[in-house]
């Protein structure tokens, strides 16, 4: 969704038309968004083999034939190839984020582009860009918001799970909290720790209701009842294990809060692997995306993309967990609150047109600054 937003964007400013190749695992989860007319590739397109086609080897790469010098400013475009390949993939083989670029590119009336990150944040950085961007996008912040909101509509099936859930266990809260945990295979915490963490990001930022000692106030009749409240705080837990579901549960069912409100801790899923390819594992996931993106505060996971999408939609500033220097080691602090919607472009491009050498991306203007779970990656701020 970063990359089909930021592709969406770019098309947008570059005035083609954006067609979208739905890999299996894209069936089912979202609506057409254009009103008469479709916007994935149709079924007889004459590539089908897009993986094995478009690769970082491939002929057609703009980087490729930038590098071997079959194209430049100069090239006219009759002796163009059909077609031009932009590879943004996590590593960012392709550095065309410059205006000499983009004038060679805009030569080019079919490209492809393959992409897995939020690239967005790249076209801020762009003067031909600069002006157009600036109408579209009074508040730099809001950049994803819109175009999230705007573009992507779940189907009536995903839609089906979100109003069900919704109805059924947050609909009467006066206060929900989404809690998203995600570990990553590169950073295997401990359940303990992340649990603790948890925890102390809670206590530091006042985000969960603060357990007490029993409150008893004497009835009519003598007998001791605990001191009623009229507020319900509702907690979402998304997670691919249910343990910290099962461990927050058990705390508020235990104790009281201190304020006497009740609280109800619910978890819609916990399948305990990510199975891209399962159809109804991904129409889960992206239902537990936008019940997230209902709650009132969202606390989430360093370098989750799913986290990203869930406060991107929802427009609200959340709290990120940050990473630890180790699995086992203790993050100082155990959050931070974000200082901008906007989700996080983790990989930059290895070359940036109009900076020297070892510049910092993220000083050259006011509206871009680096992330606060990835160090060397930059996102949008009003």
């Amino acid at each position: 969704m970063l990359a089909l937003a930021s592709t969406f964007l770019y098309a947008l400013l570059t005035d083609r038309v954006l067609l979208v190749h739905a890999p299996p695992e894209f069936d089912g989860l979202f609506c057409e968004p254009f009103p008469g007319s479709s916007w994935t590739l149709p079924a007889d397109f004459l590539i089908t083999d897009f993986d094995g086609v478009f690769t970082m080897w491939s002929p057609t790469s703009y980087k490729n034939m930038r590098q071997a010098g079959t194209i430049s400013n100069a090239t006219a475009e009759q002796s163009l190839p059909a077609y031009v390949f932009l590879d943004l993939i996590q590593s960012f083989t392709d550095a065309a984020f410059c205006d000499d670029d983009q004038q060679v590119l805009a030569k080019f009336n079919w490209m492809v582009i393959k992409s897995d990150v939020y690239f967005a944040a790249m076209l801020f950085l762009m003067p031909a860009y600069e002006r157009e961007l600036t109408q579209l996008f009074p508040e730099k912040e809001a950049v994803f918001h819109h175009l999230a909101r705007y573009l992507f509509h779940p189907s009536n099936d995903v839609w089906g799970i979100v109003h069900r859930f919704y109805e059924a266990y947050l609909a009467r809260a006066d206060e929900l909290v989404g809690l998203q945990v995600r570990v990553f295979p590169e950073m295997p915490i401990p359940f303990d720790n992340m649990y603790e963490q948890i925890i102390r990001c809670s206590e530091q930022e006042g985000l969960l209701p603060k357990l007490g000692q029993t409150v008893v106030v004497t009835a009519a009749n003598g007998s001791s009842v605990v001191a009623p409240s009229t507020k319900l705080t509702s907690i979402l837990v998304t997670s691919l294990f249910p343990d910290y579901y099962d461990r927050i549960r058990g705390v508020y069912h235990a104790r009281p809060t201190e304020t006497g409100e009740y609280v109800a801790v619910h978890q819609p899923s916990h399948e305990r692997e990510q199975r891209t390819e399962a159809r109804g594992h991904n129409q889960r996931a992206l239902a537990e995306i936008y019940l997230l993106s209902f709650c009132d505060r969202v606390v989430t996971s360093a370098v989750s993309t799913f986290g990203y999408i869930a406060h991107g939609l929802a427009g609200v500033r959340p709290w990120v967990l940050l990473r630890p220097p180790s699995p086992v080691a203790r993050a100082e602090p155990a959050c931070v609150r974000s200082e901008t919607v906007e989700p996080c472009l983790q990989a930059l491009p290895r070359r940036m047109c109009g900076a020297a050498e070892g510049s910092d991306i993220g000083a050259l203007v006011p509206h871009i600054r680096h992330c606060e779970d990835v160090q060397k990656g930059i996102k949008l701020f009003s």
